[in-house]
Formats: C-alpha cells, sequence, structure tokens
C-alpha cells in the first residue's frame, strides 16, 4: 500500500512542476511580446516633460511676486512658526540668496515721479530704513519693485542694538520695535556697496548709485549709543564715509530707540548738525571723493509741537538740506488699539502711525518752499493711502510695516491699485503733487539781485527824485483841497496828506 502512494505523490509532483514551467514561460513570452508600462519609452518621455513643465510653472509663479504666495501663504507661515525678528531675518536672508520673487511688470507711465529736478524716478513707492539694515540685500529690494531703496541705519562702530525679544506686531496692523540701532559697522556696509559694483563698472558723471535706472539708493546714517548726545561727528563721519556710494544721504535724528537721539532736533543743536554735514558733503564732491552730489535728507519724529516744527523748518531753510522725511516711528499709542503687545516699550509703526505722519506732514509743507520735497512714511498700505500723502503735500512715500505684513508683492499692488485710483481721476502722479506742492508750500520771494558799487548809483538817485517829487506835489494838491472857503484849513485833510501815499 506504501508503494502505490508515494509513485501518486511522485506523479503530482511532476504534474505541478510541468504547471509551473508553462506558466513561467507564458510570462515571459508575454514580457518580451508586450513592454510594460513602466518601460515605455513615449510614457516615460510624457512623465519627465509634465515633471519639468510643473516645476518651470512653479518657479514661474513663485519668482512672480504678484503670486497670491506671497501675500497669503509665506507671510502667515513665517508668522505662525518664527517670531518678528526671525522672519526679518529670513527675509533677508532669501535676498541674499538671489532666489527671492520679483516685479515682473514695467511701471506705468503715469506713475513717473520727480524727486528733485536731476533725479526722476519710475514710481513714487519706496523703502524705508529699518529693513534692511546691514545693506545684504539691495538689488533683491530694488527687484522688488521700489524705486528708492533706503538701506540702514548704519553706525561708525559696530553695535548690537537692544536687548530681544524687541519687535512686537499688533493685530491692529502696526509693528512696535525698538531695535536700538544694530549695526555692523561703516566697514562692513562699505564693503556690502563695494561688492555690488562690477568691477568694469566706469561710473558716468550722472549714474545712480543704485546702479539702475529709474530708482535710486539711500543710506540711512544713525549714532552710536555710546557717542556723546549732542555730537555731530557720527554723521559727519557718515556722511564722509557713503557719500560716494549713495544716491540719498539721510540725516536720522528721529528715532526714539537711541536715548538723547531726539534731542537734536531741537533749533540749536540741528542747526550745527546740519550746516555740518552739508559742509562734509560739499567737501567730499569738491575733492572727487564722491563722483556724484549726494543729496542729504533729514528723517524727523512726528511727535513734535508745532512750536519745534516751526524751528525746525527755519533750520533746514538755512541749510542746504535737500529734503525731509515725514516721519519715524512714535511712542504715542492711539486710543483704540487693542493688542496686548501696545504697552511694551519703542516706536509704533503701521496703520496706527499714518494719523500722525499725516498731521505732521501738513503742519510742515506750508513752512517748506517747494524746491525742498517732503517724503510721506507712516501707514502706507493701499494706493489710496499714498495717493492721500500726494495730496497733503508729500512728493514720494516710503513703506515698511505693510510690507513685512504682507510680502513680496506689496509694492507691486499698491502701485497697481495707485494706478486705477490716479486713473479714475483722470491725473497722473507728478500732477497731483505739482498741484498740492504748489497750493500748500512756503512761497518763495524773488531773489534780489545785489548791485556792484558804483553801479547804477546815479539811476537809484534819480529815481528817488521822481519819486519825492511826485510825493511833493501829491501833499501841495491834498493841501490846496484842505482848504475851507472861509480860508481856514480842515485840520483832518491836512492831517491825512501828511501821511505819505504809497507808490
Amino acid at each position: 500500500m506504501a508503494a502505490p502512494r508515494f509513485a501518486l505523490s511522485g506523479t503530482l509532483g511532476r504534474l505541478n512542476l510541468s504547471q509551473g514551467v508553462r506558466r513561467s514561460q507564458r510570462f515571459a513570452s508575454t514580457s518580451a511580446g508586450s513592454p510594460s508600462p513602466s518601460s515605455s519609452p513615449i510614457r516615460t518621455g510624457l512623465y519627465a516633460t509634465a515633471a519639468v513643465v510643473s516645476t518651470g510653472l512653479l518657479l514661474a509663479y513663485y519668482f512672480d511676486s504678484r503670486s497670491a504666495i506671497h501675500r497669503y501663504v509665506v507671510p502667515p507661515l513665517i508668522r505662525r512658526f518664527l517670531d518678528p525678528e526671525g522672519g526679518h531675518k529670513l527675509a533677508i536672508g532669501v535676498l541674499r540668496t538671489g532666489l527671492a520673487p520679483r516685479d515682473t511688470q514695467k511701471d506705468d507711465e503715469i506713475l513717473k515721479c520727480t524727486l528733485w529736478d536731476n533725479i526722476t524716478v519710475s514710481n513714487p513707492i519706496g523703502l524705508a530704513a529699518g529693513f534692511d539694515k546691514h545693506g545684504d540685500g539691495i538689488d533683491g529690494l530694488f527687484n522688488f519693485g521700489f524705486s528708492w531703496v533706503e538701506i540702514g541705519s548704519v553706525t561708525p562702530k559696530p553695535q548690537p542694538g537692544n536687548p530681544t525679544p524687541r519687535v512686537f506686531g499688533l493685530i491692529d496692523g502696526g509693528v512696535i520695535n525698538r531695535y536700538g540701532f544694530p549695526s555692523e559697522g561703516h566697514a562692513w556696509m562699505l564693503n556690502r556697496l563695494r561688492e555690488r559694483i562690477p568691477s568694469f563698472f566706469q561710473p558716468a558723471d550722472d549714474s545712480r548709485a543704485s546702479l539702475r535706472p529709474g530708482s535710486v539708493l539711500a543710506i540711512n546714517l544713525g549714532k552710536n549709543k555710546s557717542s556723546p548726545p549732542d555730537s555731530i561727528n557720527d554723521f559727519v563721519t557718515g556722511v564722509r564715509t557713503f557719500a560716494p556710494y549713495a544716491d540719498v544721504l539721510v540725516v536720522n535724528v528721529s528715532s526714539p530707540n537711541t536715548p538723547g537721539l531726539r534731542g537734536m532736533q531741537s533749533r540749536t543743536l540741528l542747526e550745527e548738525l546740519l550746516g555740518g554735514v552739508s559742509k562734509a558733503r560739499d567737501e567730499a564732491v569738491t575733492a572727487g571723493v564722491a563722483g556724484r552730489k549726494p543729496k542729504l535728507v533729514l528723517k524727523i519724529a512726528p511727535d513734535l509741537s508745532e512750536d519745534e516744527i516751526a524751528d525746525i523748518a527755519a533750520a533746514i531753510r538755512t541749510s542746504g538740506v535737500d529734503g525731509v522725511i515725514v516721519s519715524n516711528t512714535t511712542v504715542r499709542r492711539p486710543p483704540g488699539l487693542k493688542d496686548p503687545n501696545q504697552i511694551e516699550v519703542g516706536g509704533l509703526s503701521g496703520i496706527p502711525l499714518k494719523p500722525y505722519s499725516l498731521a505732521t506732514l501738513r503742519s510742515l509743507r506750508p513752512l517748506l518752499p517747494a524746491s525742498i520735497p517732503i517724503f510721506g512714511c507712516g501707514g502706507i498700505s493701499s494706493g489710496a493711502d499714498a495717493l492721500e500723502y500726494a495730496k497733503a503735500g508729500a512728493t514720494a512715500v516710503q513703506l515698511y510695516t505693510s510690507f513685512g505684513f504682507d510680502g513680496a508683492g506689496t509694492p507691486r499692488r499698491i502701485k497697481d491699485e495707485l494706478v486705477n485710483e490716479l486713473k479714475k481721476e483722470g491725473t497722473t502722479w507728478a500732477e497731483v503733487t505739482r498741484k498740492a506742492i504748489a497750493e500748500k508750500s512756503l512761497k518763495e520771494e524773488p531773489p534780489v539781485e545785489p548791485v556792484e558799487a558804483g553801479k547804477g548809483t546815479v539811476e537809484m538817485l534819480v529815481a528817488e527824485a521822481k519819486e519825492l517829487g511826485r510825493l511833493l506835489d501829491t501833499f501841495g494838491e491834498r493841501f490846496k483841497s484842505s482848504q475851507t472857503g472861509s480860508g481856514e484849513v480842515n485840520a483832518d485833510a491836512a492831517v491825512a496828506a501828511a501821511v505819505p501815499l504809497s507808490p
């Protein structure tokens, strides 16, 4: 009985083996005759093409600053995972790599803006100091579409600034900061500026430090915390150091986070300061150190009284300073703020600052001639905000907090909104500012031409004699008419006749 069982088992084993071989042969035959989807050249090519196109579209979307992710995705994520200063440093790091998005659109002609007679920019939207403190991301910021990029504040010697945390976001659309001029110093920034200049670059007489048409580069000069409060030396040194590398040099005496700095806005100290920096700028140009003559601009606070504003205006008018930025941050806290961070010490910027900056602008504009432009800064987050500053007498505007909140596309968005506002009114930025400044500025007296010694003396004497004769004739006629028929003199008429008439 065992033997048959063994034979049956062997037969079944051979049968199973034979079936397995046939199945293997069929699988091999099928594989050889019909290539699998994964090895098909056509399908592989389609997958590769789709991947390349998708990557290209993603990169195009990322590098276009208008993309929604740069307002509604990236900034909220940064605020979610990083504190404000950490997010700030990340943004500067991306700019430093050259991999930041950029404004891909050409500025509309109706945005063209003349800052000074010899300096015109493609749009009136600039970036205020404080974002790029060390000059690490200049070209990346220009690529966002700003026409004015202001770096700094920079102090002569490196200093760390105030202890952290020192930046606080508010749900009210503002930021409180007490940075205290953290700076790598003049030498560091000087190296950054020199790195931008190509070795083959030959500056022309009318070339700009921005190294691009339709834009200007400004450097904001600060003061070391360790320097004497009333000393102007840090600012004079800054002018001498950076005059060859800037289109505009900004004298910052308005930060609330450096002890004693705002005291330099008093008239006596301010006149000394502005005279010193003007002289240093002119000496740099005369000595050939600076190929161009950078403009000097003063940045003031929004917390000044009317008398203080008048004193500042008087100092500016006699100093040779070319313009004013209104304004820096405020130490005031407007009623209605809801964020608990409002109790933090420091300067407040953003939407809550706007009323204070506009009020200061409106007080200062009538005290300065039209030849001295004012640049508005404070709470500008839309095209309508920018236009409001223009109608108040500002030549151009600067952003800061709204740029930090809304991301890389903010300059382009505000420019587009501003174009729509101007088109609705059928006008241009240049026309709005020209009209407002002409109406609101101090009217300048026509210059009196000096008369050379000995020249015109005879003509002047003859003219004076003729005028005296005319007055005597007038007096005689009135005296005769004042006599009554009885030969008496009317006393009132006689007195009137004795009063000289205006020629």
